[in-house]
């Protein structure tokens, strides 16, 4: 194994430029992670303003375990580090795919990755701006009379990420819309048809991934629809599935049938010639090996069979045409 060539091993070559891509992204993140940790406390303090400036006078969130005011800062750093990593793992994760694509794919793939970059960041903005200060607002208000709003650090931290993360995806319905357009796996004529299976299909998806509430589900459901009415606008702009494949196959397939046709005989049918009848070019007094009537001519080392008794004095008696010389004619010739 140690002289072994990798080129030659496409899977070990394509498992170590994977190795090699994954090291870099951890790298990327760590490093990352190592600049937000120092900020770890300022950082949790800027996240959790839109529910603090709603608080009530007095209250506060609150710690109820040992370690939450460590951790929860500490999670939020390194959740930070992968959603700012995103684009490096992305050009990672596009250099490893990249050798496989064709040269027109290329051209798309590139910008709807920088795209779905820029998306999902906005997810994440348009959640922290516009979504946060509404359900807080309606959480803060909507409690009975005597119980006080004082939120766990690590609860409230995970329901933003929760937030974040379903926003973020949420803003990739475009780039998701025209990949499906352009991969022929659906039109722009069906995706139109579905239009009020897919506005229900927003409002069930804002109600399973948002708290139950009318306001977030609202605020994730109708920007999902209005994405994917922009993804079905960008698709007419973006074009229909590439035939170019398909085009190369069909040409590949009509050029391997005329060659086979040009390789086919004229005439496959085999002739039958009789041989028995000599033709102006062959020797009359010439024996044809395939001929059963024709006569055998006498080999010289052929010496007659003969077989003694017991006693090897007498030969037996064999039969008068067997004796005779040189009368091996083969069977009577019809007349």
């Amino acid at each position: 194994m140690s002289g072994a060539n990798f080129t030659d091993q496409p899977l070990i070559a394509h498992l170590i430029e994977l190795r090699d891509r994954t090291i870099r992204v951890l790298i990327a993140v760590l490093l990352f992670f190592l600049c937000f940790i120092a900020f770890a406390n300022d950082l949790y303090a800027y996240l959790a303003a839109p529910l603090q400036s709603l608080l009530p006078d007095g209250s506060s969130m609150i710690a109820t375990q040992v370690a939450s005011p460590f951790l929860a800062p500490f999670k939020l750093a390194l959740y930070l580090s992968v959603y700012c990593a995103a684009p490096v793992i992305l050009y990672q994760l596009w250099g490893f795919i990249a050798p496989g694509l064709y040269q027109n794919e290329k051209k798309i793939a590139a910008p709807l990755l920088v795209s779905s970059i820029i998306l999902f960041y906005a997810g994440m903005a348009f959640a922290y701006f516009v979504v946060f200060p509404l359900v807080f607002g309606f959480f803060t208000t909507v409690g009975p009379t005597g119980v006080t709003v004082m939120t766990d650090i690590d609860a409230y931290l995970s329901f933003v990420l929760k937030l974040f993360l379903a926003f973020g995806l949420a803003f990739e319905i475009p780039i998701a819309t025209m990949l499906l357009i352009k991969a022929g796996v659906a039109s722009i004529e069906t995706l139109k048809t579905k239009r009020p299976y897919v506005f229900i299909g927003c409002f069930v998806v804002g109600m399973l991934v948002t708290p139950p509430d009318m306001i977030s589900q609202t605020l994730l459901a109708v920007p999902m629809w209005l994405l994917f009415e922009a993804g079905l606008i960008g698709a007419r702009f973006l074009g229909g599935p590439s035939k170019k494949a398909d085009d190369s196959d069909t040409a590949s397939e009509e050029m391997n049938s005329d060659h086979e046709a040009d390789s086919e005989p004229s005439d496959p049918t085999p002739r039958l010639t009789d041989d028995r009848i000599p033709s102006e070019e062959q020797d009359p007094n010439e024996i044809d090996e395939f001929d059963l009537y024709a006569p055998v001519p006498p080999d010289e080392n052929d010496s007659p069979i003969s077989e003694t008794q017991s006693s090897g004095s007498t030969p037996l008696d064999l039969d008068e045409d067997a004796q005779a010389p040189n009368r091996d004619v083969g069977p009577k010739k019809p007349d």
